[in-house]
């Protein structure tokens, strides 16, 4: 299964995926990565394990729609199957999604719909939410309204941080995409 994975910043969900050997042996391949953002560090981890890099900036076009339209030309050798959002911090237009209607995932940092948008974990934190968990879901033309594949909830606990509650969202986050990847390669290759 060809896939690009689009990410914005450290990455840590890129290299959860980039590093399974399990999904290696089950058949994904990692054709690109798109990343918007020069100095992100998800750039060193994909390096790290020679995965072709694409760094395409919105400032560079006059408006998103011909800056998705360049990635849709960049992508469009790469027979791609899916495209999977790893903290990719970018709202996908028409264009893009028109292009691959269905087939492109994000993971998201909340039991959505609640806390949509940018900084979830954070705000649920702030809010004293008991249980926050994480969202794989495809995306659709709304921000994080897309159908959901699956969730899992995270509880909060008495002596958490913020910080402590994040990095075990993450550690969720990590699992959860790794699964969802593998139970669609185990359903492609069962329809082969």
């Amino acid at each position: 299964m060809k896939v690009a994975i689009f990410a914005s910043g450290n990455g840590s969900n890129f290299e959860a995926i980039a590093g399974s050997d399990e999904l290696k042996k089950a058949g994904l391949e990692i054709k690109l990565l798109v990343c918007d953002q020069p100095n992100a560090h998800v750039i060193k981890r994909a390096e790290k394990y020679q995965i072709p890099i694409f760094i395409i900036k919105l400032s560079d076009y006059s408006n998103r729609g011909l800056y998705e339209q360049a990635i849709i030309e960049k992508l469009s050798s790469l027979n791609l199957e899916y495209i999977l959002l790893a903290g990719y911090m970018r709202v996908v237009t028409p264009v893009l999604l028109s292009a691959y209607l269905g087939r492109i995932i994000n993971i998201h940092p909340s039991l959505l719909p609640k806390y949509s948008g940018l900084e979830a974990i954070e705000r649920a934190y702030a809010a004293n939410e008991s249980v926050t968990g994480v969202t794989i879901h495809y995306i659709d033309e709304g921000v994080d309204t897309g159908p959901v594949i699956k969730q899992c909830r995270v509880v909060r606990l008495t002596n958490d941080t913020e910080a402590t509650l994040e990095a075990r969202v993450h550690q969720t986050e990590h699992q959860m995409y790794r699964q969802v990847i593998l139970d669609l390669l185990n359903k492609n290759n069962g329809d082969k």
